[in-house]
């Protein structure tokens, strides 16, 4: 295996001097494959920000000491996925990442945090309202009972990223709208001393509806990904119940399969 990565500089050197480059030229797995898969996690992980420049196909196949056939190849593969673009006389740039979120019992705004992806989150609605039929199921509460309803906005360096409704039990904490644009609501659960314990969750897809096009900056009728879920404490009460919305150009979620023995 080489490391790869040269003393020219250029337009993209910034960027992918904070790149470390590890091609295995005897690999079966191709050399262009490598590179986008390399290019990829350096987007999702925050090493390469949306805006960075990574040069044009001439500056990356000297750079990286590979064909430019090669270095097209890989190029078009993530421009294919929307994490880059070619722009005319710049060269390619990165737009955004696509988050891969694992399948556990985490929050997105902790989510993103910790792969740098930058969060931030607007209050679009938190206010009290009497609990229909499918919210007061969820949380195991009597129809009509009071609940905290919140509606937020979440963005990742500046894009949003997904529309989050969520309800909780009146009693259970309280809610400042301040708070809940600084950090996320798991976070300010357990700074509340409610130990989240488990979760039912289900996952789906549908096309975007225009105002949810609007609000997502995406147009009618987009892949959108769905996730409803009630998280539990370690009481085995239902402490919140969410249905939420994810741009499917931006986001995934991320399973590990195991065979049973």
């Amino acid at each position: 295996m080489t490391k790869t990565g040269g003393t020219t500089r250029s337009a993209s050197a910034p960027a992918l001097d904070s790149v470390d480059f590890a091609l295995d030229r005897g690999s079966p797995v191709p050399l262009y494959y490598q590179l986008a898969q390399q290019l990829e996690s350096a987007i999702e992980h925050g090493v390469l920000a949306p805006g960075n420049l990574l040069g044009n196909e001439i500056d990356l196949s000297t750079r990286l000491g590979l064909s430019r056939p090669t270095v097209r190849q890989a190029i078009q593969s993530l421009v294919d996925k929307g994490l880059l673009v070619r722009r005319r006389g710049v060269g390619t740039q990165v737009v955004h990442s696509q988050v891969k979120r694992p399948l556990e019992l985490s929050s997105l705004y902790d989510d993103l945090e910790a792969a740098g992806q930058g969060p931030s989150t607007r209050v679009v609605r938190n206010e009290r309202e009497a609990a229909r039929s499918e919210v007061a199921a969820a949380l195991g509460i009597a129809e009509g009972a009071e609940v905290v309803a919140l509606e937020r906005l979440r963005s990742t360096h500046g894009q949003p990223m997904a529309y989050l409704c969520n309800y909780l039990p009146a009693t259970l904490l309280d809610l400042d709208t301040a708070r809940l644009e600084a950090t996320g609501l798991y976070r300010m659960m357990r700074t509340a001393g409610i130990t989240l314990h488990s979760a039912r969750q289900t996952v789906g897809a549908r096309s975007a509806a225009p105002e949810e096009a609007a609000r997502l900056d995406e147009r009618p009728g987009a892949a959108l990904l769905t996730m409803e879920r009630t998280a539990y404490d370690d009481t085995g009460r239902a402490v919140e119940f969410g249905t939420h919305v994810y741009r499917a150009s931006r986001y995934a979620f991320d399973f590990r399969l195991l065979v049973r023995p």
